[in-house]
């Protein structure tokens, strides 16, 4: 559609006198309402004030429309039709965000940012007119549709013959009140090392009721052939896992074993007694790191007796990677 002489003139003045940031704007405003036009005109089938033979309607004014952009706010006007409804494909019913800030206020969504602090975002990514906290749960609620999608793909793609499950427990909004809520996730370690988060799920607690909801859930979608899962020592991941995962062994982190061995020893002892622990895991056979895990119980035993028994007491789920190694 061409700009008319003094549509013309009236855009250059505006941008002469507009900066950097200003100029950004009127062009877009600009581009954007002239595609608008041309679209509304196809959608027509003639020009304004045109006579033709493929004409289907008339134009019947316009209505405004605000679309937040990175380059600042956009004043649109949305050519109205006599008859049937027009809507310009450019945008989006409903969405004032455009889609590039559309991303960046999911993004900082999921990172943790308030809705109120998004508002601020938006002001300072040149939407002037910001956006309400409404209108921010409206556009993160749309995440929830993507994450049913993950949360439900299908897991038979691909062997994973190690599993990691973990849990973790975050504030959450349920019936109005803000309570801890536990979130338990899974992730896969393919045949190459290649890993994969399979799932997660939310709850009260990390009874083993919900772990085997959570670890059923995952064998219907189709992960199998797992041989090895590695997990705390929580007692209802264990049972979980003993029970759904059959043909597993179970793995305990040694992570979270090192972090109990640290609450019962001085903290300037911790470096030294994590140090030797860590010497199990580098043995090259089953049997060197049974024997390793002996020895290494024996030399901070005298000193700290509780690290012993604890090692000992765990030596089967804390050796139980070994056993490919035969």
């Amino acid at each position: 559609m061409a700009l008319s002489r003094h549509d013309l003139l009236r855009l250059m003045e505006a941008l002469r006198t507009a900066d950097g940031i200003e100029l950004v704007r009127v062009l877009a405003q600009r581009v954007l309402q002239e595609l608008i036009e041309a679209e509304a005109t196809a959608h027509i089938g003639a020009e304004p004030g045109e006579h033709t033979q493929t004409r289907t309607t008339w134009r019947n004014g316009h209505r405004e429309r605000l679309l937040t952009t990175q380059a600042g706010d956009l004043d649109l006007a949305i050519p109205k039709v006599r008859t049937g409804s027009f809507f310009p494909s450019l945008l989006e019913r409903r969405r004032r965000i455009d889609q590039a800030l559309y991303a960046v206020i999911m993004e900082a969504y999921v990172h943790g940012v308030s809705t109120r602090s998004v508002d601020d975002l938006v002001k300072a990514l040149g939407g002037d007119s910001g956006i309400s906290t409404s209108e921010v749960s409206r556009i993160c609620g749309d995440l929830d549709a993507e994450l049913t999608v993950f949360r439900t793909r299908p897991l038979d793609h691909i062997r994973f013959p190690c599993v990691y499950l973990d849990a973790t427990y975050c504030k959450a909004r349920v019936e109005h009140q803000i309570v801890s809520q536990a979130v338990v996730i899974a992730t896969g370690i393919t045949e190459d090392g290649g890993r994969e988060v399979l799932g997660l799920m939310v709850g009260d607690s990390e009874t083993e009721v919900f772990w085997t909801e959570f670890l059923r859930s995952l064998r219907a979608r189709g992960l199998n052939g797992v041989r090895l899962a590695i997990g705390d020592h929580h007692l209802g991941l264990v049972a979980a896992v003993r029970k759904v995962m059959l043909g597993a062994a179970y793995q305990r982190c040694r992570v979270h074993f090192l972090r109990n061995v640290f609450s019962v020893i001085p903290e300037d002892s911790g470096e030294m007694v994590a140090a030797t622990i860590r010497t199990i895991f580098a043995q090259p056979t089953a049997e060197l790191v049974r024997s390793q895990l002996d020895t290494v119980a024996d030399m901070p035993g005298r000193q700290f007796p509780r690290v012993k028994d604890m090692l000992l007491e765990a030596k089967t789920d804390l050796t139980a990677f070994a056993e490919p190694l035969r």
